[in-house]
């Protein structure tokens, strides 16, 4: 049976895949109506579509995960990423949240990644602690052999 590995595994450079199949991204905005908070998930959904990915699934509102904060469902756009077998597909959705989440300035949104059981939770931060925590977070699911 094909289990996702939950600890830090030994990393191999050989038929190597991210840790899950599946990236979680949580978009909420502090104020913001469900219908910008709909917007600004929609506008990151057709960015991640154009990748190498399976599928970038929004879920309804009211059909929030498992581990979830508890917050009005109206304030969460959630999006579900298929990865598939490709190895640079996180590297990919990383590269487009980060892009994505730099060009609001206005009002910039709160994120969580999540993949597995690891949570990357991304409110009120600069640019480069964003930068800095997305390659974090990209590092610790992606084979060692894929990094300079």
């Amino acid at each position: 049976m094909d289990r996702p590995l939950r600890a830090a595994p030994e990393r191999t450079t050989e038929g190597a895949e991210p840790v899950d199949k599946h990236v979680l991204i949580l978009l909420s905005q502090e104020g913001a109506e469900a219908e910008r908070v709909a917007e600004l998930t929609g506008y990151l959904r057709e960015e991640l579509l154009a990748l190498d990915v399976d599928d970038v699934t929004a879920m309804p509102s009211g059909q929030l995960p498992p581990g979830a904060r508890a917050v009005d469902v109206g304030e969460i756009g959630t999006l579900l990423v298929g990865l598939g077998g490709s190895v640079a597909a996180l590297d990919q959705v990383v590269g487009v949240v980060r892009s994505w989440l730099g060009r609001c300035h206005d009002t910039r949104p709160s994120l969580r990644l999540q993949i597995g059981d690891d949570v990357l939770e991304m409110t009120e931060a600069t640019d480069e602690q964003v930068t800095e925590a997305l390659e974090i977070f990209s590092r610790r699911h992606s084979t060692a052999g894929d990094r300079p």
